[in-house]
């Protein structure tokens, strides 16, 4: 079947393939089938999202774009979760962007479009929430299309400097980036009316630090917003080797329920991680009495950077009770956005 050329292993013939549904799905990236894909079906435009939305570097449309161009545009995988792949695409005109392909969807075409389209018209909004460009939805590929941020996820980042020696994030850059993430939740957060287009509007769903995207500057924007109501979650089988975010390289102790007490919740996990990486992540799990020594010892070699002494110090300091306070075992102890963004604007 052709739908298996999309998750099958390279370079075997999909239609004499068989996935054991106890093993979940294996992955491949577009270059791997784009034979097999376009040779099956015909060549599909993409719909684009937006009115006025360009997209080439030469200053062109999206009316051209198919989905042949996509697929021959694919330069690799960039990342993977139980929702889809991500992949890095160059358009015919140079411009760069990112594909997010989705592994099951369950909603009809007519239903996926009404959705991706009232994400994308929210999103647009707010400079804090990386804009979808455009979707396709055809029987056997779903995908959306959205800006690509050459600095890549603050995943990315982290475990560069963790992993490979690339050059750590400091202090300004790191609380740069977590006042960024604290503004997209909260526009998410009051999005009235909650409900629409049988979405909850007022919930991202999947906050992650591979889902926080920095540019040059070290801004940062949110992605992913509403991407849990479109898909559904899918297990991946460990007997193919794939290439996965860094998100799945550290088991990471976010909460998958939809509303705004687990944004609020994996916003603390992203300041942990943020602050003190792995060591700060168990914190999450940690008991009480660990928590307020640290407040007290001043804990200096907890944090995964220097800290200067005086007005970074306490900067820090003030970051760590919120992060203690968002990832409170009981939701209702939580602070709500609008109280986190005052807390993070009264330090800087």
């Amino acid at each position: 079947m052709l739908s298996r050329a999309l998750t099958a292993k390279p370079r075997k013939n999909p239609k004499n393939e068989d996935q054991d549904p106890q093993q979940g799905y294996t992955t491949s990236s577009f270059n791997d089938y784009e034979d097999c894909i376009v040779g099956f079906m015909q060549d599909l435009a993409l719909v684009r999202c937006g009115h006025d939305r360009k997209c080439l570097g030469c200053g062109e449309g999206l009316s051209h774009l198919t989905l042949r161009g996509v697929l021959r545009g694919s330069v690799g995988v960039i990342g993977e979760s139980r929702l889809g792949m991500t992949e890095k695409v160059v358009l015919l005109g140079g411009k760069v962007c990112a594909v997010k392909r989705f592994r099951k969807v369950s909603s009809g075409s007519r239903e996926f479009g009404k959705r991706i389209e009232h994400l994308a018209k929210v999103s647009e909004k707010s400079e804090y929430l990386v804009p979808v460009i455009a979707y396709l939805y055809a029987k056997r590929i779903k995908f959306v299309l959205s800006d690509y941020y050459p600095m890549g996820s603050l995943a990315d980042l982290l475990v560069g400097a963790r992993q490979h020696g690339h050059t750590a994030l400091d202090w300004n850059q790191r609380l740069t980036i977590v006042v960024h993430i604290a503004r997209a939740i909260a526009f998410i957060h009051e999005q009235y009316p909650p409900y629409d287009k049988k979405m909850q509007m007022n919930v991202h769903g999947s906050i992650r630090v591979c889902h926080v995207m920095v540019n040059i500057d070290f801004s940062a924007c949110l992605s992913d917003y509403g991407f849990t109501q479109l898909a559904e979650p899918v297990e991946i089988a460990n007997t193919w080797p794939m290439v996965k975010s860094p998100c799945w390289q550290q088991i990471t102790p976010y909460s998958d329920e939809l509303s705004q007490k687990s944004d609020i919740y994996n916003f603390g996990v992203i300041l942990l991680d943020v602050l003190a990486g792995p060591k700060g992540l168990r914190m999450t799990k940690g008991a009480k009495e660990k928590k307020e020594g640290l407040k007290l010892e001043g804990g200096s070699e907890f944090f995964e950077f220097a800290v200067k002494e005086g007005k970074e110090r306490r900067q820090v300091s003030r970051v760590l009770d919120i992060a203690f306070a968002c990832t409170n075992a009981k939701p209702e102890a939580r602070p709500s956005i609008e109280e986190i963004h005052c807390y993070l604007l009264e330090i800087l």
